[in-house]
Parts: C-alpha cells; structure tokens; sequence
C-alpha cells in the first residue's frame, strides 16, 4: 500500500510509546488486506473435492497451493507488517477472549502478538471478532466485528438484539494498537482483560505489557452504533447490525467497510469522528423466486487503496450467492463517488494492487460459482477492468484474505477453517 509520510508521529499513542522507548521508531509503509466470513455456512469442502474428482484440470490445480500453518482461529484477514512478517487478525472461536492476533514468520512459525480480544458467535453462529488490519507506521488499526449484539430473529434473515447485551463492550468499534518492531518480533504474547476492554470503551488509553519488558498502548478510534432499526412486518424490533469488516487509511482518514449495514464508513483516525460515508445498494436476485427472496444485498467486505488513490470495495453480495452478481467499486476517497469497475464476479472478498500506477489487479473469491459457495476459491488477475482476467489459482476453500509479498514472489491466503496458504506468484 502507499505510504503515508509523517502521520504516526501524530498519533497520541505513538507519542506516548516514544517516550516510554526512550527513542522514535521508524516510521514505515501503511497497507490492508481484509476477509470476513460469510453470512451462512455451506458445504464447500465437499463440493471442491467432488469437483476436483470430477474434473481431472481442477485436480492438477490443487499444486497451486502450499500450505503454510493451520490452526489459526478463524482467520479474516492479514497485512505484511515492516518486519516481513504476516500479521493474521483472528476472530476466535465464539469463545469470550478467544480473537487474537498472530505473528507468522516466513518460515512459517507463528506466534500472538495479542489475545483476549473480543470474540462471540454471531447471529448466523459463526465466531465474530478481529477482521480487518491497517498498519501505518508503529500502530495497527483493528476493525472488530459485531460479535453477539444480535441473535436471530424468528424467522430467516431476521435479527433481533441480544436480550443478554453484547458480551463486549468493543464489538463493532475499530482499534489503534501502537507497539514497538522489537515487540512484534520477540514478545510472548500481550493479552487484554475484559476490565481493559471495558477501560476502552470509556475511552481511556490501556498499556498492556507482555512480560518481558515491551509494551503496547491500546486506545478505541471510534465505537460504532450496535444496530439500527430496521422494523419488517411481522418483526417489529428487527434490526441492522454494524458489523465492521475491512479497514485501509489515506490521509487523515480511515475508512471502514460494514457488512451488515451495506455502507462505507469514513473515521477520523485521531479525532474518532465518523460518517456514513457510501451506501451500496441492493441488486436484484437472479435466482428469484427459485432460491431466495427478490432483492440480494451488497455485503462490502474487502477495501484496500487503488495505485491512483481511489478505494477498490469488494462486494461479496448476500444469500443466495449466485454467480454473476458480485462487483469490485471503484470510491472517489473525496467525494465518495461509486463507479463499478469489475462486475460479473462471484462473492469476491479481497483484492490486491499490483506493482505501477496500472499494474495489473488480483481479485480474491470465496467461491468460483454459486449458488451458496458451489465452487472452489479462486484468484484472478486482471491487467484491465474490461479484459477477462487470467486464472492464477483455484485450489482454495472457503478463503477470506489475501496478501500480496511481491518480493517474496509469494501470495498468501487465509483460509476460514484455519489455514494459511502460499501461492507463488512471479
């Protein structure tokens, strides 16, 4: 990602952590990658290894793909830190305390930079947590998802709040976590308390230590509202959830996609102001009435900075997946104006900026074709927006982030399951 001069000295945090080291840490290049989980789970595994028996050419794909660690919990999305390391923001599993983020070297070893962040099933039960990272200089901004703030509703596609309350009080909010490289590289492990959780939320400035004698300073950017109404008939107290999913910074602004509201958001990285800042509106469903109901919506999930400065959103779209109906977005970060710039894609998720002011694009996919995942992940490489793109890997199952090492000659991918795969890429 481009870098950004001269901002995380502006940072109260990072002031505080110059101080506390006694010295400035270099600043250094800022970059995203975002994934986030899909509203519904599926039967993808089964499918991809039924096709890949079928299909001899899909068999021979699966080479493509190297992995590199499993366990992660629930991984959705990763960033290359200023050390060459990957850092991988973990959601947990439903468990309280069990989001993380961890450390991957390039052989492969992994270790946390942090736990105990929030984690709860969301309202389709799937674990809800960390999501997206932005690093700029030596603070890490942390999208967190909406967690357990709503439950289902009494009849599909409903949601309704959480009689109980959410378990966190920094489910759907964004995190600055400011540490030093000497810390990434060597720490144990720092961890946050539910106390410290709820110090944030009141929006104090928590220190955390790992023991070991680094330090990491935490402080909430922003908190975004749980929910909005959204009354249908017949469920009067449903609801829209703020879900928070992908997260890249220009300038004095973060911007922050949110898949359960279908909206863009633009924050203050220092003052923690925010803005509605683009609605993406729903499609038709070609699938109608065949398979589910007659609009499908937007779902923003990846966004990262184009080389000409625009923000590239993708749109996954929602249930039920059909083929055809996803797009990349091209946003004007200024005027917040919405061209698409790839369309006719399937649940893309993800996408990465090559090399040169129009160097070629990588497009990430949960799945190739649908309805509900009905094909292998795939990566595709587009040298334009209107020339079809050319196939770089369809060996991935269910994957949710990607990560571009262009030095490295590698790609790495998160898998939802827990994987973390490496595609060479020259």
């Amino acid at each position: 990602m481009k870098k950004i001069d001269g901002l995380a000295g502006n940072d109260p945090a990072y002031r505080v952590l110059e101080q506390a080291a006694g010295k400035r840490p270099a600043a250094g290049r800022g970059g995203t990658r975002v994934g986030r989980r899909s509203r519904h789970r599926s039967l993808a595994l089964a499918l991809a290894l039924a096709a890949a028996a079928a299909v001899p050419g899909l068999a021979a794909a699966q080479s493509q793909c190297t992995p590199v660690l499993d366990g992660l919990k629930t991984p959705v999305g990763s960033l290359l830190s200023h050390q060459g390391n990957l850092l991988v923001a973990e959601s947990g599993d439903g468990s309280a305390g069990s989001g993380r983020i961890s450390v991957v070297d390039r052989h492969g070893k992994r270790h946390t930079l942090i736990d105990g962040l929030p984690s709860a099933p969301s309202d389709v039960g799937t674990p809800s947590g960390p999501s997206g990272l932005y690093l700029d200089g030596v603070t890490l901004f942390v999208a967190i998802g909406t967690g357990d703030t709503g439950i289902l509703g009494p009849r599909p596609g409903t949601t309704v709040p959480n009689p109980n309350g959410a378990s966190s009080p920094i489910f759907s909010s964004v995190l600055a976590l400011t540490y030093s490289g000497a810390a990434e590289r060597k720490t144990t492990g720092f961890t946050m308390t539910p106390a410290q959780q709820a110090s944030l939320a009141k929006g104090r400035v928590v220190v955390l230590h790992d023991g070991h004698g680094h330090l990491m300073l935490a402080r909430m950017v922003t908190n975004f509202p749980e929910y909005v109404p959204s009354p249908i008939p017949g469920v009067p107290d449903n609801i829209s959830l703020s879900n928070p999913f992908g997260i890249v910074g220009r300038g004095a602004s973060l911007y922050v996609t949110d898949g359960g509201r279908n909206l863009a958001w633009r924050v203050g990285r220092w003052t923690g102001s925010r803005s509605e800042f683009v609605q993406f509106p729903n499609v038709p469903n070609p699938l109608f009435p065949q398979v589910g109901g007659p609009m499908i919506q937007a779902v923003p999930t990846g966004i990262n900075v184009s080389k000409n400065g625009k923000l590239l959103v993708s749109l996954i779209r929602g249930a039920p997946f059909p083929t055809g109906v996803s797009s990349i977005e091209q946003i004007d970060p200024v005027t917040g104006k919405d061209v698409p710039l790839i369309s006719g894609l399937t649940t893309a998720i993800d996408t990465a900026p090559m090399r040169g002011a129009h160097g070629p694009l990588l497009v990430l996919e949960m799945a190739a074709s649908g309805p509900f995942f009905s094909g292998p992940g795939t990566v595709l490489r587009f040298d334009a927006p209107d020339v079809a793109p050319q196939p770089v890997a369809d060996c991935l199952v269910r994957p949710t982030s990607m990560t571009l090492d262009e030095s490295g000659r590698s790609l790495y991918v998160t898998e939802e399951e827990g994987s973390l795969i490496r595609i060479a890429y020259p």
